[in-house]
């Protein structure tokens, strides 16, 4: 489980959060929903402990993120998959270097085989057997996200974070996607935290909608019950994505 609590963060003279609080629990896939520039993907930086507040904090699983406690950060960091919304790959490495770097840089202790092992593994899971001699530069959009996400499960992490995952793929590719996010909460068991503008992502892949809006939290629900809200600011929303 994780909880924010009277989260505050601003740039220079930017606000962007204002107050954010938020339960997650254990086992749902959240989506986090709202305009751009309304703070989504900062807020998915400090649940992993990327950015730090300025006021207010989180919670996992009863640990309070600490800045300065570098160890207890390490720890709760290893709890977590990130999948950056570029997929964020090195071009200069070949997919299975590429889905072994946090093995290797993050001292899993691990022997060349059990790594090899692993990157089999996740390339299986994302329906991409056989491709880890491949390069970047090979991939379509699409397999560049999944290679992503393989990189994001070789830890076997708790909690999967996705920061925009069907941004620049064409409909056919982002419903793939979805069903990719849907299995993957099933079959591993994961807790799932979905950044997105894409509103049929949203009903495809969420049990539980977060709605941002002026720095806070200002709805949360199923997407039944966004959708039959009668709120002026969330309908106003929903007009504008086509919800």
């Amino acid at each position: 489980m994780i909880e924010i609590v009277n989260l505050h963060k601003a740039f220079n003279s930017n606000k962007v959060l204002n107050g954010v609080n938020l339960l997650i629990n254990e086992g749902e896939t959240l989506a986090i929903i709202g305009k751009s520039g309304s703070g989504k993907s900062v807020l998915l930086k400090h649940i992993v402990g990327l950015l730090f507040p300025d006021e207010g904090y989180v919670v996992v699983e009863n640990e309070k993120i600490d800045p300065a406690d570098k160890n207890k950060l390490y720890k709760i960091r290893r709890k977590f998959g990130y999948l950056f919304q570029s997929a964020a790959l090195f071009d200069s490495m070949t997919v299975g270097e590429n889905i072994a770097l946090p093995l290797v840089e993050n001292d899993y202790n691990l022997s060349e085989n059990e790594i090899n092992k692993r990157i089999r593994e996740k390339l299986e899971l994302v329906g991409l057997p056989g491709t880890e001699n491949m390069k970047p530069a090979e991939l379509s959009g699409g397999m560049k996200k999944r290679v992503g996400l393989a990189r994001a499960l070789v830890t076997e992490p708790r909690y999967i974070l996705y920061d925009e995952p069907t941004t620049g793929l064409d409909p056919i590719m982002s419903d793939s996607i979805d069903e990719l996010i849907k299995n993957l909460a099933d079959k591993l068991n994961v807790t799932s935290i979905v950044v997105t503008h894409d509103m049929f992502s949203v009903k495809n892949v969420s049990d539980r909608i977060a709605m941002l809006h002026e720095g806070k939290i200002y709805f949360v629900g199923t997407p039944e019950e966004i959708l039959n809200s009668d709120d002026k600011v969330i309908n106003e929303f929903i007009k504008r994505t086509g919800f």
